[in-house]
């Protein structure tokens, strides 16, 4: 499946894995100002932010996984299946298709206050990109410096979550998620501290045993209790590199490696990509799974103004510096 999560140094930093048992053709793709988004239930929009983010393009319609914008606001869409419901198009509400929900909210919010204020008048459909590509059952993290929310589209409506642990994984519900994580109040990067009786001698026996218990597994809610303690406990200085290595080795501790899930007869879920966003710069850093030298887009390079996609294919093949 995947994970989402936000880190803050010096600038802010947004990414995820996409994990999966095959990719689609993703792109790092910058989709400038005045690209034309038509929408299918409301009008278009000719002119809104800059976005950069990974992205399967379809006659030239960038189908965005995750993304930022230039004002610093990032968003990703992860996998809830069973759970993500969407309405039909309704009277008096802003109609906005479940795979136009990530430009819509980034080509017009400058910030996590300028998104909810939005979403109070949204009205998520069901309506599929097209036959070939039926409507993916999704929740969403929205997040800038200042905030963070989960966005979840089910049964009973729509819900908006404050997300204080920056972190978004797949199932169960993101309030259940955040419940489950009373399970591991014990846990520290701390030396434990012996409380299991009085009088009986126990002692620690090697490093790290503050957090016994986290989960190792590779199911979700596992994954958002290990994510939420690395990042929660993260520690890296704010220059550029240190934060960007740090990012992915927060996301590393849930990396899935190929043959440990089996999603089906001889295939198996792997982390296809990795992103982390420098929102506050504009840079879309990320590596694949053959390929774990970071590369890097940086959209302030480009020609914001104009009306045409950029695109970048993923840099798959192993890049090893030799030093010798």
């Amino acid at each position: 499946m995947c994970t989402a999560a936000t880190y803050k140094t010096k600038n802010f930093y947004f990414g995820r894995t996409l994990d999966y048992e095959f990719s689609y053709g993703d792109e790092i793709t910058v989709t400038p100002r005045n690209y034309a988004f038509d929408f299918r239930h409301t009008s278009a929009c000719t002119s809104h932010y800059a976005i950069i983010g990974m992205a399967h393009i379809v006659g030239n319609y960038p189908l965005y996984y995750d993304a930022i914008n230039e004002k610093g606001l990032g968003m990703a869409g992860l996998n809830f299946v069973g759970n993500a419901v969407y309405a039909k198009p309704v009277s008096g509400k802003e109609n906005i298709a479940q795979f136009e929900f990530i430009p819509y909210i980034l080509g017009k919010c400058a910030n996590i206050n300028e998104a909810k204020s939005l979403l109070a008048s949204i009205n998520l459909t069901d309506t599929p990109f097209s036959e070939k590509l039926p409507t993916a059952q999704l929740h969403w993290i929205i997040a800038d410096e200042n905030g963070c929310i989960t966005v979840e589209s089910m049964a009973d409506g729509l819900h908006i979550y404050d997300n204080p642990v920056g972190v978004l994984t797949n199932n169960p519900p993101f309030e259940t998620q955040m419940f489950m994580l009373n399970n591991y109040m014990s846990l520290s990067p701390k030396q434990p501290q012996n409380a299991f009786a009085n009088g009986l001698a126990l002692n620690s026996y090697s490093r790290g045993m503050g957090a016994l218990g986290l989960p190792g597994d590779l199911s979700s809610a596992s994954r958002f209790a290990r994510v939420a303690f690395t990042k929660m406990n993260s520690i890296s200085a704010d220059s550029e590199n240190e934060s960007v290595s740090q990012f992915f080795h927060i996301l590393g501790s849930v990396d899935q490696q190929r043959g440990c899930c089996e999603v089906s007869e001889g295939k198996y879920e792997i982390t296809i990509y990795t992103s982390c966003c420098n929102t506050t710069k504009g840079i879309y850093y990320y590596t694949t799974y053959n390929n774990h030298q970071i590369s890097a887009v940086d959209m302030r390079k480009e020609n914001l103004d104009s009306t045409e996609l950029m695109r970048y294919p993923l840099i798959e093949e192993q890049q090893i510096n030799f030093q010798n």
